[in-house]
């Protein structure tokens, strides 16, 4: 299974070779640092810090988890913004460290002042159904089959980083905003998501707004040709109204997607009615030297809050993620995949995924069988080495 991350990641700073980790009585220790984040997240991080001790328990691997501060709304209320400078060197520390940050739910801005200072430039959003919830979702179980997309969003650029007023008094006020992109961040963007296409299934779809965005569109569009022109993929483009009814009706059909800051959130977000919930939805965040935050697709749902409702699974899929794009542990991460499959096959469900004939379990209840099955899978896969 290949790193796709490591097209986003290297640089010259970045150590590749594994043997620069920090190792105890000769095995590797990763570094993971986590934010545990508003509402869910500290039960999700939880259940996830629990799964990293049943892989030590089975297997030489060892992990340094380290947690951080406060972030987004908690952290505007502690400490007056989203982002504090607690948070900035706990995360310097990780990275130094050639760790991964692990990272529940923050709102306000935190999310775009972590992506900015950290030049965390490629978020990615895989888009692959699981087969045991084929049958809960909305979508027919054949529009969901074979599903294999990833979405590369820009992080950094466009109206969410832009300049804003309101003006006027009530009755008569004006919102302005002004923004920008740069070709050059445009063109590092494209140029990553073309080398993930040609690692995969080599075609690529371009998705902008022509007309109604005027320059912004006719710059990534210009900016899109000069890249990949002579790429050995398959090159489409398509407006951002049409993606998002198309990667719905016919996923099947797209492989690569490359998209600004807004329409990739507003596409990927929208497109996870292919995953059944967003309570499984996930995503990663890289820049340069290998800086990586994992995240969940979904927010902080305060509503669920120690209620022990919310589904777990999302933000173990993004653990999953980061053990096989950051460290290269590829076989553990697969066996945490195939582990929450094993769980779902079951009849376990939370309530966002119920169905008839399944069985309700809440959040703690999900991550302890997702822990069993994933003790299961790695026991088996030791007999199979040794």
């Amino acid at each position: 299974m290949m790193r796709l991350s490591s097209v986003v990641t290297s640089g010259p700073d970045h150590q590749t070779d594994r043997a620069t980790v920090r190792e105890v009585a000769g095995h590797p220790v990763y570094r993971v640092g986590t934010l545990p984040g508003e509402g869910i997240g500290p039960s999700l991080i939880d259940i996830c810090v629990n799964l990293l001790g049943v892989i030590e328990a089975c297997s030489p691997v060892r992990f340094d988890v380290r947690q951080g501060g406060l972030i987004g709304k908690d952290a505007v209320k502690a400490a007056g913004t989203s982002l504090t400078d607690e948070v900035v060197a706990f995360c310097e520390d990780t990275f130094a460290h050639q760790g991964a940050v692990l990272c529940g739910p923050g709102g306000a801005r935190f999310v775009y002042a972590l992506r900015r200072r950290f030049d965390l430039y490629c978020k990615l959003v895989p888009l692959i159904p699981l087969a045991s919830l084929s049958g809960v979702g909305v979508l027919r179980p054949e529009a969901v089959r074979d599903v294999d997309v990833l979405v590369v969003r820009d992080n950094i650029g466009g109206l969410y980083f832009g300049e804003s007023s309101l003006q006027g008094d009530v009755g008569e006020r004006v919102a302005r905003m002004t923004f920008d992109y740069r070709e050059q961040d445009i063109a590092r963007l494209v140029g990553v998501a073309a080398d993930m296409a040609a690692q995969r299934r080599q075609r690529l779809c371009v998705v902008f707004k022509p007309g109604a965005t005027g320059v912004m569109s006719d710059l990534w569009e210009s900016t899109a040709k000069r890249v990949l022109q002579g790429r050995n993929i398959e090159v489409s483009y398509l407006e951002v109204d049409n993606a998002c009814y198309q990667m719905v009706a016919r996923a099947q059909h797209f492989d690569v997607v490359v998209t600004p800051n807004m329409f990739g959130d507003v596409l990927a977000d929208g497109a996870t009615v292919l995953m059944a919930s967003r309570g499984v939805s996930y995503s990663a965040n890289y820049g340069p030297n290998g800086r990586a935050v994992y995240q969940t697709g979904h927010g902080a749902a305060h509503d669920l809050a120690g209620q022990d409702k919310a589904n777990p699974i999302g933000q173990v899929l993004s653990l999953a993620m980061m053990l096989h794009e950051s460290f290269g542990l590829t076989d553990i991460a697969h066996a945490l995949r195939s582990a929450v499959d094993d769980v779902l096959h079951a009849g376990w469900r939370t309530a966002d995924v119920m169905e008839p004939h399944a069985r309700l379990v809440g959040t703690r209840e999900m991550g302890e069988k997702v822990a069993h099955a994933l003790h299961a899978r790695l026991m088996s896969l030791a007999r199979a080495v040794a």
